[in-house]
């Protein structure tokens, strides 16, 4: 199976001894991190923007102003990452920061337009990247790829690690 070799070549284990490569989680990470880091080659050198700055202003153009702690949740990336791009988006322009009128301790994001304009051009760089991707599935299969990773995040969020 070659994706499985593939996997067993990074980690550069003996099939024998490849647990890891077989890991379920280990398996998506380095998947979503090839997919993620193939997509960003190309806006980073278009654009400049790097993974974490992208997810931040896809996020906030998709649903709008939030908290910077809200974007933690909605990112399901650090908080440290979420505050460097963050930071890093409205030294550029493409972020506005104003102070939250219901909380004073938090700020509001939101693109600028400029940011806005930026989005506009990669949102559909990216879904073009999404589809070359997906080529290698049939119709069917991308609607299953979809459900089950919907199925499996659910399952992620609904389930208490305590």
């Amino acid at each position: 199976m070659a994706l499985d070799f593939a996997f067993r070549i990074t980690l550069h284990m003996p099939r024998d001894n490849a647990r890891l490569a077989d890991f379920l989680p280990y398996r998506l990470s380095v998947t979503s991190n090839a997919v993620s880091n193939r997509i960003a080659v190309e806006y980073r050198a278009r654009f400049g923007v790097n993974v974490p700055e992208w997810r931040v202003m896809a996020v906030l153009g998709d649903v709008g102003s939030l908290t910077q702690r809200q974007l933690v949740g909605a990112t399901f990336m650090d908080k440290v990452a979420v505050n460097r791009a963050c930071k890093v988006l409205v030294d550029r322009g493409l972020v506005e920061r104003r102070p939250n009128d219901s909380d004073g301790r938090s700020h509001i994001l939101e693109l600028t337009a400029s940011g806005r304009e930026m989005h506009g051009q990669i949102m559909p760089l990216a879904m073009g990247m999404e589809e070359r991707l997906l080529e290698c599935l049939t119709a069917a299969e991308q609607r299953n790829l979809r459900k089950i990773l919907d199925k499996l995040f659910a399952q992620v969020r609904d389930t208490d690690i305590s």
